[in-house]
């Protein structure tokens, strides 16, 4: 039994040698690992290492394991008022076009790029209600470089206003132009439109115009010499001669025209939607001006853009040389005149507007440079 004891004894201790030789040298290797086992898993060293987790301050890079070939840029970002920003992007690019890098800032607002490839380099950043910034800087190998701190500012906000004129706005530009025509360089040419596609006027632009051309200088010029050829030749002998005389043959000339204007150029036009003016063709052959002159006396463009008969003209005339019969001596008056001034009236018209077509606009001041090159169409 000793023998075998014996042997018994020597084989135990044979296997429990190793056994707590095994057990203590694993109890060594979990004493020597405690370090490792508070690394995160697969975490052999920097290669390989996302840059937004390498953003986060708590994160220390020890220098042992940075790469000599290699530099590190970090730096810190802010807006105006010194508070950090966290949460911006960054985008670090190269000048040899290699892939660009990007992170965010930490909630301190600071940010790390490891391993960054030698030499010059650019920096966007980027984030929402701040302007875009960038910056630039050269790493060398081996080198930490820090950046100076990167301020942010509030982008501006943009808003695109766009103004465009109403025809209403338009139409009165234009009368602003008309106004300054003037044959030789005084006498109203107001009631003639150099451009193709005129807007229409609104009723009180229409009255504007012939409130205009009535209280015009030249209008009471022209009233005055039409008086005095009258009284010179005795035409309405009714009002007699003298001072009274030619007052009531310059109240009555001035009354036609200005009751004429109004009633013709503004009350009916407004009724009828016709627009007064004269549009000015300036192409084809003569004889298509012309035929478009004469029929432009009795043919009209309306506010819709469409020619038309021109009732504003007719009834006009007519109202006008009714109404011309309060003023006017006994034997001057009468429902065969009234009729006869408005054919008289039109005929005045037609001549009027073959100057407007062939002469005046080349004696005209004040045209405006878009004049027009096109054809108005035919009425």
């Amino acid at each position: 039994m000793a023998p075998l004891s014996a042997t018994a004894m020597h084989c135990e201790r044979i296997v429990k040698f190793p056994r707590q030789r095994i057990l203590g040298m694993f109890l060594a290797f979990l004493l020597a690992s405690g370090p490792l086992l508070g690394q995160p898993l697969g975490r052999p060293g920097l290669r390989g290492k996302s840059d937004t987790l390498l953003g986060s301050p708590a994160l220390k890079i020890p220098a042992e394991e940075q790469n000599e070939a290699t530099g590190i840029v970090r730096g810190t970002i802010s807006d105006a008022t010194g508070v950090m920003v966290a949460g911006a992007r960054l985008i670090l690019t190269h000048d040899d076009h290699s892939p660009a890098r990007d992170t965010l800032s930490a909630e301190d607002g600071s940010f790390v790029f490891i391993e960054v490839k030698p030499g010059p380099f650019s920096l966007q950043i980027e984030l929402a209600g701040f302007a875009p910034k960038q910056i630039s800087g050269t790493v060398h190998p081996g080198e930490t470089l820090v950046l100076p701190p990167i301020t942010l500012t509030i982008q501006a906000a943009s808003t695109q206003v766009r103004v465009e004129l109403t025809e209403e706005e338009i139409a009165q530009e234009q009368i602003r132009d008309q106004e300054t025509q003037r044959v030789i360089g005084f006498i109203p040419n107001f009631y003639v439109s150099y451009v193709p596609d005129a807007a229409p006027l609104r009723p009180k632009q229409k009255f504007r115009l012939a409130y205009k051309t009535s209280l015009d200088p030249v209008t009471f010029l022209f009233a005055g010499l039409q008086a005095g050829v009258e009284q010179a030749t005795d035409q309405y002998t009714g009002y007699g001669q003298g001072a009274s005389g030619y007052a009531k043959r310059f109240g009555a000339a001035y009354a036609d025209f200005a009751i004429g204007t109004f009633v013709s150029n503004a009350v009916f036009p407004s009724v009828f939607k016709q627009d007064p003016r004269y549009f000015y063709k300036g192409t084809g052959s003569p004889g298509s001006r012309a035929r478009y002159a004469v029929k432009s006396s009795v043919f009209c463009r309306g506010d819709d853009r469409q020619w038309q008969f021109c009732y504003s003209v007719i009834v006009g005339s007519l109202v006008a040389g009714a109404i011309s019969n309060a003023y006017y001596p006994d034997s001057d008056r009468g429902v065969g005149l009234v009729f006869k001034n408005a054919a008289l009236g039109i005929a005045a018209t037609a001549g009027v507007n073959l100057l407007q077509e062939f002469l005046l606009k080349k004696i005209s001041k004040g045209v405006p440079d878009n004049s027009n090159t096109g054809s108005n169409g035919s009425p």
